[in-house]
């Protein structure tokens, strides 16, 4: 992202930008900056495409357009597929593009060994967008709050972003309600964030699972009609306890192994702060109440899907199961 953002701020680009990776949060705001740097309101010289199916003889038709009275033209495209098949025809035309021609591309998944993969980082740079640390993430939000000259707390911030979660654009837009909420205070606090901000789908089901290794089966029940209520599909909720189920599994085999936090984090896939709650959780069940959880769960998803069983009573029986007290 380095290369990336001293190229916006010197304004001065190469040929050709991949942007990829999972944070569509970033992505898309990198695209909006490359966007108003190269073109800002210059829609003259500014050619969008999206998706797949694009005329690629119609884009290089237009990239070997000089631009209208300004130094560039940009061709933005989008979601096209073409960093995993095709567009070879594209990646030859790279070869010998027009030095007032840049190309950005915004992809989510890419393959390195494609043509246009090669072609984009032989004559440009290629900024792949991964998910950030919960220390960047909290770094960017406590940012977002010091432009509203808003203070938050490192305990304060960490409860947050464990009730909102990591997804940024998600973020962004609690944050936004937190200093609305806050109004003429300088500080967040646990209480505002208790009053204003939505829990993710994924933290909901964190609190379930810590309902179920309590055995409070009336919390357990409670968490999941209110989920019903708020029109939460139960294949959803079914998927997430078994996902979560299975992340318990993985992080207490792990963590039996002697591996860190941050070691457990990378080998799982996730963050940093879903490794420690899943950690924490699975010292609350053994390896084999897991792993029967976990095929129960899978089970009680195949009955419902051939009709054995009414979804909603299907996994309400599976909480009831696992929450009862022995």
């Amino acid at each position: 992202m380095k290369t990336l953002k001293e190229d916006i701020q010197r304004g001065e680009f190469k040929n050709a930008y991949l942007i990829c990776g999972e944070e569509e949060y970033l992505k898309l705001n990198y695209k909006k900056s490359m966007i108003q740097a190269i073109a800002g309101e210059d829609t003259m010289n500014l050619a969008l495409y999206e998706g797949k199916g694009i005329d690629f003889s119609e884009v290089i038709d237009s990239a070997d357009t000089a631009p209208f009275f300004a130094e560039h033209k940009l061709i933005v495209i989008e979601n096209s597929g073409i960093f995993k098949s095709g567009g070879e025809e594209l990646a030859e035309y790279l070869k010998d593009v027009p030095e007032t021609t840049i190309f950005l591309f915004v992809e989510q998944d890419v393959d390195k060994r494609s043509k246009m993969y090669k072609a984009v980082k032989n004559v440009g740079y290629i900024c792949e967008i991964g998910r950030q640390t919960e220390a960047t993430i909290a770094q960017w939000a406590a940012g977002l709050f010091a432009q509203d000259q808003k203070r938050i707390t490192k305990a304060t911030m960490s409860y947050l972003i464990s009730n909102v979660g990591t997804d940024m654009e998600v973020l962004s837009r609690e944050i936004d309600k937190l200093i609305s909420y806050a109004l003429d205070r300088n500080t967040i606090t646990q209480e505002d964030i208790d009053a204003v901000c939505i829990k993710q789908l994924t933290v909901r089901i964190f609190d379930m699972i810590d309902a179920i290794s309590v055995k409070n089966q009336k919390k357990t029940l409670d968490s999941y009609y209110e989920l019903i209520a708020e029109k939460e599909p139960p294949m959803r909720i079914l998927f997430m306890i078994g996902r979560q189920f299975n992340l318990m599994l993985q992080a207490k085999d792990l963590s039996a192994r002697g591996m860190s936090r941050g070691e457990i984090a990378k080998a799982m896939g996730v963050q940093d702060f879903i490794a420690g709650k899943c950690m924490n959780q699975s010292r609350n069940f053994s390896a084999r109440e897991l792993k029967m959880a976990l095929a129960e769960s899978v089970k009680t998803d195949e009955m419902i899907k051939s009709g054995g069983i009414d979804e909603m009573i299907g996994v309400e029986m599976l909480l009831i199961k696992y929450s009862q007290k022995q």
